[in-house]
Formats: C-alpha cells, structure tokens, sequence
C-alpha cells in the first residue's frame, strides 16, 4: 500500500456504541488481552493478568509515567458572570498556559475569568493557531494544589459517565504531572502484576510523553498523509535508554506498553537503531511503511475506527490482520476505548 493511496476510510470498522467501555472494571488486570501474534496473525483469548505468559527473563517493558492533571476547570467571566470553560493544554512559562475555550467568542484577549470564587483567576492574553488562547493565571500559594482542588479530570469524549474514582484514570506508576488524557494501555496494571513481572526476570523502564488531546483528534483528511499531528512533550532518562538499549544487545525485546511509550521510543531512537537520552517535542505520525526501529512489542487497547491511533497499531501488525483482530474482537464482545480491554501485539 503506497503513500499517495491511502485512505483514512481504510481504517474504517464498525463499531457498535454499546462496546464502548464507559466505566472502569474495579480490579485493573481483570480486564481481558487478546493476544494477536505480529508474524502469523494468529489470535488467541485470555484475561490481562496472564500476560507473564507471553514475557521471557530479558525483556523489557517500556511505561510512560506521565501523570493526568485535572485539567478541565469551569469559570465565570467577570463583569458578565458568563460561564466559560476551559481545558488546559499546554503549559508554558510565567504561568501561562495555552488552553481550549468554550464558548472561544466570549474569550477575546483581555478577558478575565475567575474559577473557585477567585481563588484562581486568569486573563486571556492571546488568541493562536486553531483558536487556543493563551491564558496568564494568578493565585496565591501551589498552582497544582488549586488546580486538584478545582478542576475536572478531562476524560474524552466519547465517555459520557461521570467518573466515580480519580485514580482509576491514573495509572499506578504516574509521577510526572502533564497529560490531557491518561496513556490507556497502562491502566491494566496493578503493584501486584508488575512485582510478579519483575520477579520473572523482565526490566521495566519507564519514559515520559505527557499526551495531549490530539490524540482523540479524529482524521479529518481523505489522504492520510494530509493529517498534520499535535505536538507532544517526551522525556527519556539516561539510565532509561542505557537499560533499553542493554535489552536490544542482549537480544531482549522491547515492548511499548501504550502507543504513547511506542511514538516516545521511536521519537528518541537514532538512524542506528541506539535510543539517545533527552527531551524534546515530537510530531512523529505513524502509519503502514513505518520503519520501526526500538520496539518489538505493543501493549494497547482499541482504538477508535479512522483514528491516528488504528493507523499506528497497523503500522505494527499489517492493517488486514488488525482490521481481522478488530473484528473479532468485536464478535468476541470486548471492550473498546481508554476504560477497555487490552490488546498484546507480540
């Protein structure tokens, strides 16, 4: 399939909404993994817990460790107590932060909004590309500690339930403040399973991608190759690429556990195949033809049908033997999307 062919409808399945998962199983690693082998095709049924069976001693698991912030805060526009949403995107310095605003005609520079009857106020500074404005906070004492007090977790938009329990949205290993969205695929594990899969003999390594909201961008192109990706922040520690670039010489694997850990590895891995240490923005789209250099493995969940995402695991697997998986699985009942199940593709 050649670049100038493809098209987003190639991606297309059909979805009933009923699969959409709209809460959070109590127990994490219930959850069921359908395992689809990346050279055969061949797929098998099990529960998320038995992924040991498919990790050998040597092996590395690569998390991303990014923490979801409450991102979603409700205001008053002062003067005309309008109500105005807003969703943080990306933080810049001097507590400014480019933002989402609902409704934007109600946002024009010099805006004042006050969220938790003042004890947040920001004043919308500018307006830049795609209609995000950049908004200047003030407060008196932590910004995180307002910011936990007063916002929302800004779950996407296709889970309508409100959620019961913060955390259930965090995964158990989130350290670094930053993401729009939680990096799904991690959500499956709990202490416990982790402790089991280190005790095998397997490494797990952890990076940082904080995910924006782009990620539930729908494709919006005829021509995949017109889609322009958001930028995402990533952070790759030295003992982090020392520990895997020792797996790759050693002949471990390397599996991505998300496709945020997967775009951060393939982001930061050099022409010769070695991952360097560092951080930076990356726009990285990837899609059938990829070329993966790092990982051998994926740990995802489903993804939506023409999302960036399904183009991604295709990328991995060969997009008829995704399209055939996907397919089963929904025959099969699982369960799509950030609260859903699991998909190992090794």
């Amino acid at each position: 399939m050649t670049g100038e062919t493809m098209k987003t409808s190639d991606f297309y399945f059909d979805l009933p909404q009923e699969l959409i998962a709209q809460d959070p199983l109590e127990d994490r690693a219930s959850s069921r993994l359908l395992h689809l082998d990346r050279k055969t095709g061949a797929i098998s049924h099990h529960h998320f817990r038995e992924i040991k069976q498919f990790l050998k001693p040597g092996d590395c698991l690569v998390v991303n460790d990014t923490r979801v912030i409450p991102a979603r805060l409700y205001g008053h526009k002062v003067g005309t107590d309008a109500l105005i949403e807003v969703l943080l995107l990306k933080r810049k310095p001097d507590d400014v932060w480019e933002i989402l605003v609902k409704p934007g005609k109600k946002a024009k520079p010099g805006t004042v909004i006050s969220f938790g009857d003042g004890l947040l106020t920001g004043e919308i500074i500018d307006v830049v590309e795609e209609g995000n404005r950049l908004i200047r906070f003030s407060y008196e004492g932590i910004f995180e500690e307002i910011l936990d007090q007063l916002g929302e977790m800004p779950l996407p938009p296709y889970i309508t339930h409100k959620l019961k329990d913060r955390n259930r949205y965090q995964t158990v290993y989130a350290k670094h403040d930053g993401s729009a969205a939680a990096p799904t695929a991690g959500l499956h594990f709990t202490e416990e399973l982790l402790g089991e899969i280190r005790e095998m003999g397997v490494n797990i390594a952890h990076v940082t991608l904080h995910v924006g909201l782009g990620t539930f961008r729908p494709v919006k192109v005829d021509n995949v190759l017109e889609h322009h990706m958001h930028s995402e922040f990533y952070v790759v520690e030295e003992d982090q690429a020392r520990l895997i670039n020792e797996t790759k010489a050693a002949g471990g694997r390397v599996i991505a556990v998300g496709t945020t850990s997967c775009r951060t590895l393939e982001s930061a891995v050099g022409e010769d195949g070695v991952l360097k240490a560092g951080s930076g923005w990356t726009e990285i789209f990837i899609y059938p033809g990829f070329q993966f250099r790092m990982i051998d493995g994926l740990i995802t969940n489903f993804h939506l049908p023409e999302s960036t995402l399904l183009m991604l695991v295709s990328a991995l697997a060969g997009k008829e033997q995704i399209l055939h998986a996907y397919e089963v699985a929904v025959q099969e009942r699982y369960r799509f999307f950030s609260f859903g199940d699991a998909m190992l593709i090794l």
